[in-house]
C-alpha cells in the first residue's frame, strides 16, 4: 500500500453498503483509479461535499491493486457555474463518462488530464457552445491514439486536400476518397479541415463550426467514438433527449 497526495477529477460515484461510496477518479499522477471512501455518506469532516461528479479535488489516497482507499479530500473547485445549468451539467457528465469508459486503469496521461481540465473550465467560464464539445471529442481521440484519418484516404492513401465526395467509414476509421467511398456519411472538405485544425491547435475557442459543419463533424465523431465503446453512454442519451 502506498499513501499519496494527488490531484483528481471525480468521474463517477456509487453507493456501497450503508455508509461507503466507491469513487472513480482520474488523477494527474496515476491515471484512472477506483477508490473506496469509507463512511462517505456519514462523515462530513473527511469528505464534506467533495465527492461530486466532475469535481476537481486534492486527494489523500492509499493506493493498492484493485480498489484503493480514499482517506480524505479537499476541494479545488466544483465548477459552480456548470452546476447552475442543466445543459452544462450534461456536457460535463458526458466528458467524464467518455474518460471513464475509454481510458485504461492506472495509466498516467497528463495530456488527457489537461484536456479534461480545459474543457470543464471552458464550460464553467463561458456560454455552452456545441463546437467546444466537438473540439473536446476530436482531441480526446487524438490523445488516446484513436484519431480518425482525415488527411489521406484511409483505404488507398490518396491525398484528400482537393478530393470531392469524401465519406467517413467507421470500419476504416477515417475518410475515404470518391473512388473508395461508395457508402458512408458524406463529409465536406471544409469540415475535415476544421477537425484537423482543432486537433492541431489544442486551444478551446480557436475553432468554430457552422451549423452544417457542426452536424457533419458530430456524425463523424459520434461514429468514431462508438467504435471504441462496448455499450451506449448514459450521458449521451441525456444530451440527445434534451437536444443539447
Amino acid at each position: 500500500m502506498q499513501n499519496v497526495q494527488c490531484e483528481a477529477f471525480v468521474l463517477g460515484v456509487m453507493d456501497y453498503g450503508e455508509a461507503d461510496k466507491i469513487v472513480t477518479i482520474f488523477t494527474r499522477e496515476h491515471g484512472k483509479l477506483r477508490g473506496l471512501a469509507r463512511s462517505a455518506k456519514r462523515s462530513r469532516k473527511r469528505f464534506g461535499g467533495a465527492l461530486e461528479p466532475f469535481a476537481r479535488l486534492s486527494l489523500q489516497l492509499a493506493m493498492k491493486d484493485g480498489l484503493s482507499t480514499l482517506n480524505g479530500a479537499d476541494i479545488v473547485t466544483v465548477f459552480p457555474n456548470i452546476r447552475r445549468e442543466l445543459v452544462k451539467i450534461g456536457h460535463a457528465a458526458y466528458a467524464c463518462e467518455l474518460v471513464e469508459r475509454l481510458v485504461p486503469e492506472a495509466e498516467q496521461n497528463n495530456r488527457l488530464f489537461r484536456l479534461l481540465a480545459a474543457y470543464l473550465e471552458q464550460l464553467d467560464r463561458f456560454e455552452n457552445d456545441p463546437s467546444d464539445r466537438r473540439f473536446f471529442e476530436a482531441n480526446l481521440l487524438k490523445v488516446l491514439g484513436y484519431q480518425p484519418a482525415l488527411g489521406r484516404c484511409a483505404a488507398c492513401d490518396t491525398e484528400l486536400a482537393d478530393a470531392p465526395d469524401l465519406r467517413f467509414s467507421p470500419s476504416f476509421a477515417g475518410l475515404l476518397c470518391g473512388k473508395c467511398g461508395k457508402t458512408g456519411k458524406p463529409i465536406a472538405a471544409q469540415t475535415a479541415a476544421l477537425l484537423n485544425r482543432a486537433m492541431d491547435t489544442g486551444r478551446f475557442g480557436q475553432v468554430r463550426f457552422s451549423p452544417g459543419e457542426l452536424a457533419e463533424a458530430g456524425e463523424l465523431l459520434d461514429a468514431a467514438i462508438a467504435c471504441h465503446l462496448t455499450r451506449p453512454l448514459k450521458s449521451l442519451a441525456f444530451l440527445r433527449e434534451t437536444g443539447a
